[in-house]
């Protein structure tokens, strides 16, 4: 019976340093595992059209984006959560209302309010866009404005209670430390997609897998019952039922070996 394999981007299929590096033993292992006929799929929370190509090229069945917001399988999108556009709007007027900077993530791009405050991780956040080829000209003023999900920085003048009250009805707030959060339509996130699928390609829970490296990663690890930490991820060996090595001492080929996945 085929097995299902969930993967995070950064810190598990490619370092987090600037240089990205994907071992080899990664890209051979994952080649092997769908040989043997188990599904692979990126689990992330970006949106779809930020998943490198260098990440692609790897030759995934599918994606979860969005923190589940958005699935595709063999090229076919089977779910897409999409926001009204006129709802997208009237969230970013009341958005600027809180002194809070946000950024909305949309499947096709992202988009930038000029009207809220600037930060040190808003102007880093731009600069990796623009060294990686993004375009960040998308303001919420362009008439297609629109979003899936979306990000806040808050500084010392923020009404974060403010916002927490009103965003809270239609959306789960993650907590990424240093003031940073991540807004997610309620009802959606890395788990419900997993749930999604093991259901429509009829795979048994217990034939499915999941390989991240930090605390974003939990409620993809907690959905399944064979759940990885690659090496050096402390913070989540507590959370997982197998421990892999570093993803440059081969962690990802070391897991699905341990697994017999190849």
């Amino acid at each position: 019976m085929r097995s299902i394999i969930f993967f995070d981007i950064d810190g598990t299929l490619a370092t987090e340093d600037e240089r990205a590096f994907i071992p080899e033993s990664t890209r051979q292992a994952i080649a092997e595992t769908r040989k043997r006929g188990n599904l692979t799929f990126v689990n992330s929370g970006r949106t779809t059209f930020n998943i490198p190509p260098r990440i692609k090229e790897l030759g995934f069945d599918g994606y979860i984006c969005g923190c589940g917001t958005y699935i595709e399988y063999n090229n076919e999108v089977l779910l897409y959560h999409a926001l009204e556009k006129d709802y997208c709007r009237r969230l970013a007027e009341l958005v600027r209302t809180f002194n809070i900077t946000p950024v909305y993530e949309w499947k096709d791009g992202y988009f930038f309010d000029d009207k809220c405050p600037k930060t040190v991780g808003l102007d880093y956040f731009m600069n990796v866009f623009v060294d990686q080829g993004i375009d960040v000209n998308g303001r919420v003023e362009d008439e297609g404005f629109v979003f899936d999900k979306f990000v806040v920085w808050c500084n010392e003048n923020t009404d974060f209670e403010g916002f927490r009250k009103a965003i809270s009805k239609d959306f789960s707030i993650i907590d990424r430390g240093g003031g940073f959060y991540e807004n997610v339509p309620l009802g959606f996130t890395k788990a419900t997609a997993i749930h999604h699928l093991l259901k429509v390609l009829d795979i048994p829970i217990d034939r499915a897998y999941a390989i991240g490296d930090s605390m974003n990663d939990l409620p993809m690890l907690e959905a399944v019952p064979n759940s990885i930490a690659m090496g050096g991820a402390e913070t989540i060996y507590p959370y997982v039922s197998y421990i892999t090595t570093p993803i440059e001492e081969d962690g990802i080929a070391n897991a699905l070996r341990h697994y017999e996945l190849i």
